[in-house]
């Protein structure tokens, strides 16, 4: 038997489960079937009360096209499935820049996973969910404390509609002011999330884009030259995704309520700031947090998630009813500001995912505010302990602020080895597959060449990082021994590589079952 070098990092002999399993209705065979359900009695089968109020539109003309497959067959395919997934479990996700996937404690998900949580239902009578109502009221209670807000809101399902959120709260605003047909500018950054600038835009509001100074830093003299009787709000997020901290925020906020405007802060990932820095403090008028970026609860591959809203008092009555009110006695829900004819009124329904929002109570009561504290600093260290070592790489550069330390993440650029070697980023992302191991590259389009984003935020261990930068090095070394099979990978993941080249056409997608067969049956 070969022994086995234990004293290299690099895990060369990772492979994921990996094979071409079908799609489910793929695996449907006519008249199978898994678990026989009693017909229904013929009064239910007869009953027609309360379909008359449902248009013709919402009417099926036939039963659902379900796929039909013995129990047997189903648990193998999900199992299969599950055996191919990627994630915190399996994976040191360092690479995951700002959708950040951190670890989340076992217990708090057995805590989502109770039968209790699991069997709510949010239009259930208020004296049966005292619990969940108080966890909430709580949650929200201790993010006004984190960020200096006065009020927030769960209902967001995630970062991107928190963003609309805000910038529903900014045309709410104004035009209860009735200025929301002057006020119709949006001015972010090109480093800030796309989302600061698309939510907005969906929202109608024109956007003006802040590029950096020599330093990284927005650009306070284009700042002060876009600022003008027509704009409604500032959106950044700070750090931006360089991982840059703008030292000089105060004078864009200030310079921003001088001329009339509002100030919204993209806070979805804080995890270098914690205890360190607060939204009102840094003068924004609303923020949001992500509960799974920065307060553990897993992101989920898109879902389920949460993006909590904060706001000052000035801003609250516009905020989506039902807000979670406490009279001394009971938990209620307020909706006065359904009343509000300027409100955003809902977002979202009801009140957001009530199990993230637990998971995010378990995690901020079992950390406690010195905790939490903690988590930004360990997230700080950990991120230039990478850095430092990244940095020490010929192939690696990073641009802005020569010499000084980085936030939380920061967004390399591996230009120099693709010159050298003809291996981009991309090859770089696919052969760390290989070892099991997310890596990141930016949002597009890509405003650092050739960008390499990394964060690990508090959760890995030194021992972990060592072995995310052997593993970097090692497949550095191969963009110049042996190119060609570097760009060949994944050769032992799950994933494979894919035909990119139909991604900007939606006239190709096909995000459903059903759509495929439309477009390609």
């Amino acid at each position: 038997m070969k022994k086995i070098d234990r004293s290299n990092p690099v895990r060369t002999g990772f492979h994921q489960a990996k094979w071409d399993e079908p799609v489910i209705f793929e695996l449907s065979q006519p008249g199978e079937r898994g678990v026989l359900v009693n017909k229904a009695e013929k009064a239910v089968c007869e009953a027609t009360e309360g379909t008359g109020v449902l248009p013709d539109f919402l009417k099926r003309k036939e039963a659902p096209a379900l796929p039909e497959i013995s129990q047997p067959r189903v648990l193998r395919h999900y199992a299969r499935l599950a055996q191919e997934t990627l994630g915190a479990d399996v994976n040191i996700e360092i690479g995951q820049g700002t959708c950040t996937v951190k670890y989340s404690p076992k217990v708090n998900e057995q805590l989502a996973n109770l039968p209790q949580m699991r069997e709510m239902h949010p239009l259930q009578d208020e004296s049966t969910a005292q619990g969940i109502m108080e966890i909430i009221y709580k949650t929200n209670q201790y993010f006004c404390e984190i960020s200096g807000m006065d009020a927030f809101t769960m209902q967001p399902g995630g970062g991107s509609q928190a963003i609309l959120g805000m910038a529903s709260l900014v045309y709410s605003y104004f035009k209860s002011r009735g200025e929301e047909k002057q006020r119709n500018e949006i001015i972010t950054t090109i480093y800030s999330h796309p989302s600061d600038a698309a939510a907005p835009h969906l929202k109608g509001f024109k956007i003006i884009y802040l590029h950096p100074d020599k330093d990284g830093y927005p650009d306070f003299e284009a700042f002060k030259a876009a600022v003008n009787e027509h704009t409604a709000a500032f959106f950044v997020a700070n750090p931006e995704d360089t991982g840059v901290y703008n030292k000089n925020v105060l004078k864009f906020t200030q310079y921003m309520h001088e001329h009339g405007g509002l100030c919204a802060y993209d806070q979805a990932n804080a995890n270098g700031l914690l205890g360190v820095t607060r939204a009102r403090e840094a003068g924004f008028d609303t923020c949001f947090f992500n509960l799974h970026k920065t307060f553990s609860a897993p992101h989920g591959c898109g879902g389920p998630a949460c993006g909590a809203v904060g706001c000052a008092d000035f801003l609250e009555p516009f905020l989506p009813a039902p807000i979670i009110r406490f009279d001394g006695d009971k938990y209620y829900y307020d909706y006065e500001n359904a009343k509000n004819p300027y409100g955003m009124h809902k977002i979202r329904e009801f009140n957001g995912a009530a199990q993230v929002v637990l998971k995010t109570y378990a995690w901020i009561r079992a950390l406690g505010a010195e905790g939490l504290y903690q988590v930004a600093k360990t997230a700080v260290l950990n991120n230039n302990y990478l850095f430092k070592k990244l940095m020490e790489l010929p192939v690696v550069d990073a641009p802005y602020i020569e010499g000084k330390q980085r936030i939380e993440q920061c967004r390399y650029t591996l230009e120099k080895l693709l010159e050298e070697t003809g291996c981009g980023t991309a090859d770089v992302q696919r052969r760390m597959m290989d070892f099991g191991m997310h890596y990141w590259t930016s949002h597009h389009p890509y405003y650092v060449p050739e960008p390499m984003t990394l964060e690990p935020t508090e959760t890995p261990s030194k021992a972990d990082l060592d072995e995310y930068i052997e593993t970097l090095k090692y497949v550095f070394n191969e963009a110049y021994t042996d190119p060609e099979y570097l760009k060949a990978a994944p050769h032992s993941s799950v994933c494979h590589q894919l035909d990119e080249s139909n991604m900007d056409d939606p006239e190709q997608w096909a995000v459903t079952w059903r759509a495929y067969l439309k477009k390609y049956q």
